[in-house]
């Protein structure tokens, strides 16, 4: 009986601890700005090179048969894909983007449309990650073939370090404003109440000439990477005194 009393009272003073840590766990979690509270939207920005070049290729034909233009089509195809593969385009740097067969009307006066044959178009979407040899590259697919020719879309294959480096720049520009607005008002910052980022993103620079129409100015088709901005935009919040 003595034995189960004592167990009891030690139970009892193990317990009694945990309400006022529970009472501060709670007050902490409700804690709330006691000062001024300042929001501030900021932006974090770098430049790079690009070094990843996305360009579409692809072959229209027509034919008077749906079968005619799709075979004209894939054996013209299969030329484009084997000069991409002859200048060293991997595999995986190759990926069908469409694929189409369309019926082609002629429409006389007060008449029924009559068919007049078929017109077949295959897309690719191509990786260059030598952007200097992609021009003399696309003038190789329009020998083969090649009719239809879009892009580039540049980008930054591994962007992540130059996003870091343009929050850093985010980051140091909020702290920067806010003791701008803090002195202004004759206080001090206190603290980061929080911080969010709308992710980042690039900036594109604004559109080159199509290479088909620079091809017919230059001895061949000329890409230039130039430069790219990567954005990070942050909204944060502090706490004035």
């Amino acid at each position: 009986m003595k034995m189960r009393m004592l167990l009891l009272a030690l139970l009892a003073s193990a317990a009694i601890p945990a309400a006022p840590a529970a009472a501060q766990t709670a007050a902490q979690q409700t804690q709330t700005i006691t000062g001024t509270r300042l929001d501030i939207s900021t932006t974090g920005e770098v430049t790079r090179v690009p070094d990843l070049a996305n360009i579409s290729a692809g072959v229209v034909t027509r034919s008077a048969t749906a079968a005619a233009a799709l075979q004209e089509n894939a054996d013209r195809m299969d030329r484009v894909i084997a000069a991409l593969k002859r200048a060293g385009i991997a595999d995986r740097d190759i990926q069908t983007s469409s694929i189409n067969l369309n019926p082609e009307y002629r429409y006389p006066r007060d008449q029924a449309p009559e068919l007049t044959g078929y017109t077949a178009s295959n897309q690719v979407t191509i990786r260059f990650r030598d952007i200097a040899a992609s021009g003399k590259i696309l003038d190789a697919l329009v020998a083969q073939g090649a009719n239809q020719i879009s892009g580039p879309n540049m980008t930054v294959e591994h962007p992540e370090a130059a996003l870091d480096e343009a929050r850093q720049q985010a980051v140091a520009a909020g702290r920067a404003r806010a003791q701008l607005y803090a002195r202004a008002l004759g206080m001090q910052v206190a603290r980061v109440v929080s911080i969010s980022e709308s992710g980042g993103y690039y900036a594109p620079p604004p559109a080159p000439p199509a290479p088909m129409a620079m091809a017919a100015e230059r001895s061949y088709t000329k890409v230039e990477p130039g430069e790219q901005k990567l954005q990070v935009s942050l909204s944060m919040s502090f706490q004035l005194q």
